[in-house]
């Protein structure tokens, strides 16, 4: 790896170490006697508990098979298929051109995992977890997508090694950039479209939580920095019609999104504004900044850097709105999910550049880049993002004479 990574910073526990640490070893000792499971699984009052923790560690166990379940899947297409109409065995093997005895295992693997269920007439069907990925062109993306990690962990000590060195990581030609040097220029570009696309494709969810979330009612502009091909500005443009916007990203990018903003009608609200937002100022003009699934995608040192910026560029009594999937809080605490740290957690290594926050470690930086008034919103699906909003209530106090501003 050519850059140290960053550390999260860990709360320590409120009870005392010493008595915290003594409780968890007993408790460990416990767990590790021989007897405890034959007993454990004879009292009622624990074998709920016990056969809890067993398939939950077997589901461990299996993740990767049931990943590959569903690859397998997507990639041939399934999940739309039956969505078309409930289906027999005979006809999904001539549709996809497996032999039925074979087919029929990955089927009835669909089943168990709740992604497809038996109908009428020995005919199969989506189950409720197939639904989604039948209709959610960016899931079935994602999941495709997620190959690269898998690939690039087959050895995960490996990994853990060398994780920049992999196919997730060339993928973002952002995180990077000293490897697109001596590119072909044709390369580079199909780079910048293909994560566009997938980015563009995968961030619905997204957008709905922050609409959903907050009134945009008071403000009138809007600047969106890593907009990458306008997905969010789009919708948010269909969402309240009174606003204008600005759209900063790297030129590459906004080449491609201005061909979508052309075919939406879009092109008289929104400002194209190319630039990196490591060299670049961000233009003043919006009295709200948005960054949605920007900051967890670099270093510590860059956050810092976007965050001073967006102070910068906004006026008095301006807001900035960070959007991303956030880690659950040291102490256990919050909305989010465990898996799903697990997931980021080595997602964003591979990639090679961010990492997973808390929000309470997001709004520290906010705090320190100058805003106030930072609190975090409560939204219905925080698995897909927590938002954070900070006001520049004044300009950052004066050093020597002069503004840090």
């Amino acid at each position: 790896m050519s850059t140290p990574l960053d550390l999260a910073s860990v709360a320590s526990h409120t009870m005392p170490t010493t008595l915290m640490d003594a409780w968890k070893a007993r408790l460990e000792r416990w767990y590790a006697h021989p007897g405890l499971y034959r007993w454990s699984l004879s009292n009622p009052l624990t074998r709920w508990l016990t056969r809890r923790r067993t398939r939950q560690l077997f589901d461990l166990m299996a993740g990767f098979v049931h990943s590959q379940v569903v690859l397998a899947c997507v990639r041939l297409d399934v999940f739309r298929t039956l969505h078309q109409a409930p289906a027999t065995l005979n006809d999904l093997a001539r549709r996809t051109g497996l032999a039925p005895a074979v087919l029929q295992r990955l089927l009835l693997s669909a089943v168990a995992l709740g992604l497809l269920e038996h109908r009428s007439a020995g005919r199969f069907g989506l189950g409720p977890l197939g639904v989604p990925l039948a209709q959610h062109e960016g899931i079935a993306q994602m999941i495709e997508h997620n190959h690269l990690l898998y690939q690039d962990m087959q050895d995960p000590v490996a990994f853990l090694g060398n994780a920049w060195a992999g196919g997730m990581a060339g993928y973002w030609p952002y995180a990077h950039a000293e490897s697109q040097a001596g590119l072909p220029a044709a390369a580079v570009a199909d780079k910048f479209t293909r994560y566009s696309e997938l980015m563009a494709a995968s961030q619905g969810f997204v957008v709905q939580e922050i609409l959903s979330s907050y009134f945009f009612d008071d403000h009138l502009c809007v600047l969106d920095v890593g907009a990458g091909r306008g997905r969010f500005v789009s919708e948010l443009a269909a969402h309240a019609p009174h606003l204008s916007f600005k759209m900063f990203d790297l030129p590459p990018v906004l080449a491609l999104a201005r061909e979508g903003l052309q075919a939406k009608g879009l092109t008289h609200r929104v400002a194209l504004h190319p630039g990196s937002f490591l060299d670049d100022p961000l233009p003043e003009g919006a009295d709200l900044i948005t960054l949605v699934r920007v900051a967890h995608d670099h270093p510590d040192a860059v956050v810092r850097q976007i965050l001073r910026k967006a102070h910068a560029a906004l006026p008095v009594g301006g807001v900035l709105m960070l959007a991303e999937p956030m880690a659950q809080s040291s102490n256990g605490t919050g909305q989010g999910s465990d898996s799903a740290d697990a997931y980021f957690h080595f997602y964003l290594l591979a990639m090679g550049a961010g990492r997973l926050r808390t929000p309470q470690e997001l709004q520290e930086m906010m705090k320190e880049a100058g805003f106030t008034h930072v609190e975090l919103l409560n939204n219905d699906m925080p698995i897909h993002a927590r938002i954070l909003l900070g006001r520049k209530s004044q300009c950052l106090p004066l050093v020597s004479g002069k503004s840090v501003n």
